[in-house]
């Protein structure tokens, strides 16, 4: 800048100086004003380019997932411009362009197909000199598809994976990236890149705020691995993973599912402690117990619910349907209803939970493979050792058998799990002592359930009773009165718990939990705090006094149910 002033002063071109605030850009490496310079570039015609592209969008050759992407993929293809390919750096793909003695410009394949234009330009052999020029990193990229695989020869990979079935990417590299492949398949390969773009979800902090160095909100999955396994992290993230939202990531969610995981080896445990082995002459569609029945209809759901969610790009809820049935049904439910059955005598009825376990094990590692490969592959070769092949390899389970349905147990077994967690929620919130065993009285229209005394044994350990018996005429005295799946059931508690000071413990509580909601309440009326606290804590407050409120309502239903005994 000082020299340039110098020369127009020199030639007597400078008339006055005046100073002027403006914003001078500096280099973030070089620490040195950026000058703009005028040069020579080269350009793409990228209209000619994006018309095939935008049509396999319109026809549906293309689907981005969600669909709404489309539209900011139409909104820079139809509007695109002259696309600038030419950089000045050291690295890269050197521009396919040659220049001879008196710069007449050759572009070719390669040197070879360059010089024999040349040669027939001038009629004799000349030395060309290329091009310092690179390619823009994304004209580079976006030829990723097929130069990987060996383009331009026509290679036995390139058939075999040109094209591809899914892209998986970001929102924010649309038209840099996955426009660019389009654009260059098409015009290079003729045929798309790709039949599926799924753009997912940014991850952002707990509360919802941009990771930044700047703001120290930054989580490092390197360090959440070290500390709960790469299972964990990949499974939080696919839980999460719900189309069009944003993932918000918190360390307690990692920690949760490294929980999952250590319950599936403490399950995978109890098989192999009690005997449950893979039995080939097993058949599914064969049982005769009501809850091997049950778990056999229960697995063949969360299988075809899982895949049915992955053929559709909802990830979370393939994630979250493998885990409900995992922990909430396999782990919670069937193991505590095989048990009885494992530690009685051996017999028909001990070999059929036995191969029935192992085999449900079994599919839960194979539809949790996806999610969770590292613990799934190790207690799949643990479990046994002469396995034909790794799980990575195992076939996908396919349990669409009409067969496996059994909507007659499934019936059944899930009316039992209505009443035991009735039975359990009500010795909750009555403060029953955990060792205490206490009465049931049951009936529908015909008296005491089918269902219920075929599971009797069942029901009385899992809810811890004394005894389950039909009610005849009104409920005892002293009875909590529940509604189970259209059955009556009562639950005489007299002498079982202090009336009193029972009241006075829940009256306690329903104070504590009342002030603490006109805390909150005071806190969100205040307009101050409204305008100055950060949305996050804002939200957090208003959860707060949900979860109070919904608290609160418990507490009076259980003081009403003591002010009936």
């Amino acid at each position: 800048r000082k020299k340039v002033v110098a020369d127009m002063e020199a030639l007597g071109l400078v008339e006055k100086i005046e100073p002027h605030r403006h914003a001078l850009p500096y280099g973030d490496r070089s620490g040195v004003v950026v000058e703009p310079w005028l040069t020579d570039q080269w350009f793409a015609d990228a209209a000619t380019l994006a018309e095939p592209a935008i049509e396999v969008v319109e026809t549906g050759r293309i689907k981005f997932v969600p669909k709404q992407w489309e539209n900011t993929y139409f909104e820079w293809m139809r509007n695109i411009q002259p696309w600038c390919i030419s950089r000045q750096l050291w690295w890269g793909h050197r521009i396919p362009a040659w220049y001879g003695p008196d710069q007449t410009i050759f572009v070719a394949m390669d040197e070879t197909a360059a010089h024999e234009k040349a040669a027939a330009h001038y009629g004799e052999a000349v030395e060309l000199i290329q091009d310092s020029d690179v390619l823009d990193t994304w004209f580079s990229s976006g030829l990723w598809p097929f130069s990987t695989l060996g383009w331009p020869e026509k290679t036995e990979a390139l058939d075999t994976y040109y094209p591809n079935n899914d892209l998986i990417t970001g929102f924010d590299i649309i038209f840099f990236w996955v426009a660019r492949m389009i654009m260059l398949g098409m015009h290079f390969m003729d045929d798309v890149p790709f039949s599926t773009v799924y753009i997912h979800a940014l991850v952002r902090d707990e509360q919802g705020q941009k990771m930044s160095k700047s703001k120290g909100n930054v989580i490092d999955p390197l360090e959440l691995i070290d500390k709960y396994g790469a299972d964990a992290i990949r499974f939080t993230l696919a839980a999460m993973e719900a189309q069009g939202r944003d993932i918000k990531l918190s360390e307690s969610r990692v920690e949760g599912y490294r929980n999952f995981a250590t319950k599936l080896w403490n399950a995978a445990r109890f098989c192999e402690a009690n005997g449950c082995a893979r039995d080939e002459a097993f058949d599914p569609a064969g049982c005769n117990g009501t809850v091997n029945r049950w778990i056999v209809g229960e697995a063949a759901r969360a299988a075809t619910a899982t895949a049915k969610a992955l053929e559709d790009y909802r990830f979370n809820e393939a994630a979250n349907s493998v885990y409900q049935f995992a922990w909430g049904i396999f782990c919670d439910w069937y193991l505590e209803f095989s048990k009885p059955v494992l530690n009685g005598p051996d017999g028909a009825d001990k070999n059929e939970t036995r191969a029935t376990t192992a085999w449900v094990l079994e599919q839960i590692l194979g539809l949790l493979h996806p999610f969770m490969p590292f613990v799934t592959e190790e207690l799949w070769s643990r479990l046994e050792d002469d396995r034909p092949v790794p799980l990575i390899s195992a076939p996908w389970p396919q349990l669409d058998d009409p067969a496996l349905s059994y909507e007659d147990a499934s019936t059944e077994i899930a009316r039992v799990i209505a009443l035991v967690t009735g039975v359990r929620a009500a010795r909750a919130e009555m403060n029953v002592p955990a060792g205490a065993k206490i009465p049931l009285l049951l009936r529908d229209d015909s008296g005491l359930p089918d269902w219920a005394e075929s599971q009797r044994e069942q029901i009385v350990q899992l809810a811890r009773l004394e005894s389950m018996a039909a009610l005849e005429g009104d409920p005892p005295k002293g009875s909590i009165q529940l509604v189970i799946d259209g059955a009556s059931v009562a639950l005489p508690l007299s002498g079982i718990i202090d009336v009193a000071q029972e009241s006075a413990r829940l009256e306690k509580e329903l104070a504590r939990i009342a002030q603490e909601i006109a805390k909150i309440e005071a806190k969100l009326g205040n307009e101050k705090f409204l305008a100055k606290a950060p949305e996050h804590v804002i939200a957090e407050q208003q959860r707060r006094k949900s979860e109070a409120e919904a608290a609160c309502e418990k507490l009076k239903q259980a003081l009403d149910r003591v002010a009936a005994l």
